[in-house]
């Protein structure tokens, strides 16, 4: 039980590790499209973290599968798979003399992996609420469970009852 906690205590580091790597490429690329940046400067700064997020990627990929989280894995994989095909077609650098021909395009795909990593954040925080003391581990009937949070009756939203009994 307590290694589970450190696990996915080591998954939602990886994971804020991922998502500021992609929040930085995306800020690189808009600096460069409002002409703040040269493309040198930017192509530089961007091909210094893609190499270090993919591998962290892989890595994180690598540990759910080894811990055996199937489910986890198989959502990652699409994207690791993604990662390692364009690392081995080597279009993983961006070109200096062709960044502007392609930034619209890797501003794109950039917040499309934004966008999973944020996902991915949220699955890795709600397993890891469940993982404290006092919550029970989740099972595989307990979907329910987690859309329970989020449901409210009529007596919980009525302001007026809670504003009268001041």
């Amino acid at each position: 039980m307590a290694w589970e906690a450190i696990l996915w205590a080591i998954f939602f580091l990886m994971n804020i590790g991922l998502i500021a790597f992609n929040l930085y490429q995306i800020v690189c690329l808009s600096d460069l499209e409002a002409d703040y940046m040269n493309p040198f400067e930017s192509s530089s700064r961007i091909n210094a973290v893609v190499v270090p997020e993919f591998a962290l990627h892989g890595v994180l990929c690598v540990l759910l599968l080894l811990t055996g989280h199937w489910i986890m894995f198989l959502f990652t994989l699409p994207i690791a798979c993604y990662n390692a095909s364009l690392f081995l077609k080597r279009r993983h650098l961006i070109d200096v003399t062709e960044v502007f021909r392609f930034l619209s395009a890797e501003k794109k795909y950039r917040i499309i992996k934004l966008g999973f990593y944020l996902v991915l954040f949220v699955l890795v925080i709600i397993r890891k609420i469940y993982l404290l003391p006092g919550h029970r581990v989740l099972s595989a009937g307990t979907f329910s469970a987690i859309l329970s949070v989020f449901h409210f009756n009529n007596e919980e939203l009525d302001v007026r009852s809670s504003f009268l009994e001041f």
